[in-house]
């Protein structure tokens, strides 16, 4: 089951945060609001662009045994608010996260991001290391991808035959017919799944097309190693092997991160932590057990 919790983020947008475990006992009375007890880390889990909180869920529920975990639908994404593409900015990212962090009592909070959510885990990481105890980043470049990248991307939400007439066929194509789509991925059709929505003509993605390409057109171009060894906690830099993130720059990565390790997921690729629960489960819980404590 997952209690959600308002979140007041960067220019007052209301944000969703998602705690997937079981509510409090109606004994602990009305005003037992989730927060974490003194001293004890919470988690944080972003995820990336076009994804939604509940992709988390897996990781989620598995910290929940002992320790709180929240994931945040971030602005645009998910049951959050969609301001208009302008506010789509780096800093508004990074100011929602320590929002979620401060308000819902993580601090000293454990990050985890996929792609761009692992950027604004440690941009925030970098900015304000009083609130980040360590860092999981999965699946993000350091390096500046460039424009060609960027008008692939449009291109490519051009291409999606919106709207879709149900459910099946949003899995079929995200899953097999979309042309980046190397071989059948019935988990990659199932994440795509969970970000539509059902409108009067048919299933509509949650979000819209134009605040993702902002989004990405606000750190797509630049470079971000030198943010990168600025975080001085405990992280943790994983890679699916079939993923985006090069085992030569998550390598990298490591070695510029002042305390920087390396985790890869067999078999898997860019999605590794929805794809492959278990393995990505398998890949960072040991780095978790460190921090986090039995």
């Amino acid at each position: 089951m997952a209690r959600r919790i308002d979140v007041t983020g960067a220019g007052g947008l209301r944000l969703a945060a998602w705690e997937f475990a079981d509510p409090p006992k109606p004994e602990a009375g009305p005003d037992a609001e989730a927060e974490a007890e003194p001293g004890v880390p919470g988690v944080l889990l972003l995820h990336g662009l076009m994804g939604r909180a509940s992709h988390w869920a897996a990781t989620a529920r598995r910290l929940a045994e002992r320790h709180r975990a929240v994931a945040l639908d971030q602005r645009g994404h998910g049951q959050s608010d969609k301001p208009p593409p302008a506010a789509y900015t780096r800093e508004a990212y990074v100011e929602d996260a320590e929002a979620a962090v401060e308000q819902l009592g993580l601090a000293p909070a454990v990050l985890v991001g996929h792609a761009m959510g692992a950027l604004t885990a440690w941009q925030l990481a970098a900015e304000r290391p009083d609130l980040v105890g360590g860092l999981v980043i999965c699946d993000m470049r350091a390096s500046a991808l460039g424009g060609a990248s960027q008008r692939e991307w449009a291109d490519w939400f051009r291409s999606w035959p919106v709207p879709f007439a149900n459910l099946a066929d949003v899995r079929k194509w995200f899953g097999e017919d979309d042309p980046r789509v190397e071989r059948p991925s019935p988990a990659r059709g199932a994440f795509y799944a969970e970000v539509m929505h059902e409108c009067e003509d048919g299933w509509r993605p949650v979000f819209h097309p134009r605040h993702m390409l902002s989004s990405r057109e606000t750190w797509v171009y630049d470079a971000h190693w030198e943010e990168l060894a600025q975080v001085r906690c405990p992280t943790l830099v994983v890679r699916g092997v079939d993923g985006e993130l090069g085992r030569a720059e998550a390598q990298e990565m490591v070695r510029v991160l002042p305390r920087g390790e390396y985790a890869e997921v067999p078999d898997a690729g860019h999605l590794a932590h929805y794809d492959l629960p278990g393995a990505w489960w398998g890949a960072v819980s040991p780095f978790l057990d460190r921090l986090l404590g039995d």
